[in-house]
């Protein structure tokens, strides 16, 4: 009897912990592999994508002079008093609560003895201050914003260009930054002759600002991550427009989406230079059909 109740109460200490072993088993946490990576947005290398133009900083360079500032990078012509194109990255670090700051003003670092535009350099000619990198991209501090409005940022742009058509784009960036991405922005412009409000002009501030015809702009979009250029591959999103520079130009950026080879072949530039080049020939070529807000 003894025996036979032992072996009873040994069998139902065995089912009990059977049933413990199968509840810790159903409770038991993820492997550490299963959980997903976070990365906290960073204020990265505005050339990560590569120096389009391969300029450098020398005074003899004086159609393609490098200027490194914190908030963008860009290449300059002393000749059309306009950069060639401005480079900077943008993501949510980027960004804060900083006013316009409307502080228009001549760029010192310029080498002595060159033509610095001014605040007012632009006055009655029919053309905007057109910023290259936005305003509304460095909202991080007062001195990155001010540096937005510096006149080595600038270009002459017709004021429906400047004011619907980019302003558009330039808003669907800041948008795809809220959705968790960062981007790397280059844009530039080429050619001669705009037409803005007061009509068609070559050049502006007695001849020593350049007008020109086209303004292009290549975006790349990546989620939040750190080796930002080894991790574009052939199917990153990567938009390219090139808009003429005219008061008559459609509001909808998405109606001049091109390639970047294009732009490329207009310009002579190598834009995403820094990117793998088997990526590049696939990604370059391509016209972006996503979404435009």
């Amino acid at each position: 009897m003894k025996r036979t109740l032992y072996r009873l109460l040994s069998f139902g200490l065995l089912g009990t912990l059977a049933v413990s072993c199968s509840k810790d088993e159903t409770v038991a946490p993820a492997s550490p592999n299963a959980v997903s990576q976070s990365f906290d947005a960073t204020r990265d290398g505005n050339l990560a994508m590569g120096n389009p133009s391969g300029a450098v900083t020398s005074t003899t360079n004086y159609t393609n002079y490098l200027m490194v500032k914190s908030q963008y990078t860009l290449s300059y012509h002393r000749d059309r008093a306009i950069p060639n194109w401005v480079s900077w990255h943008l993501s949510s670090a980027w960004l804060g609560s900083t006013p316009r700051q409307d502080n228009f003003a001549a760029d010192a670092t310029l080498p002595t003895g060159w033509f610095r535009a001014t605040s007012s350099s632009y006055t009655g000619s029919g053309f905007d201050r057109g910023h290259n990198c936005p305003s509304a991209d460095r909202t991080g501090s007062v001195a990155d914003n001010s540096a937005t409005f510096l006149m080595t940022n600038m270009m002459p742009q017709a004021s429906v260009n400047n004011q619907q058509t980019w302003a558009g784009l330039e808003n669907y960036c800041r948008t795809l930054v809220n959705q968790g991405n960062e981007l790397y922005i280059i844009c530039g412009s080429y050619g001669n002759g705009g037409t803005g409000v007061n009509g068609y002009a070559t050049t502006i501030a007695g001849g020593k600002i350049a007008v020109p015809a086209r303004c292009w702009k290549v975006i790349v979009v990546l989620p939040e991550g750190s080796s930002d250029a080894s991790r574009v591959t052939t199917s990153t999103r990567v938009i390219a427009i090139n808009t003429p520079n005219t008061t008559s130009i459609g509001t909808s950026w998405g109606s001049y989406r091109t390639t970047v080879d294009a732009i490329e072949q207009a310009t002579g530039y190598n834009i995403l230079s820094a990117v793998s080049s088997t990526v590049q020939a696939t990604i370059e070529a391509r016209v972006d059909a996503g979404p435009t807000s």
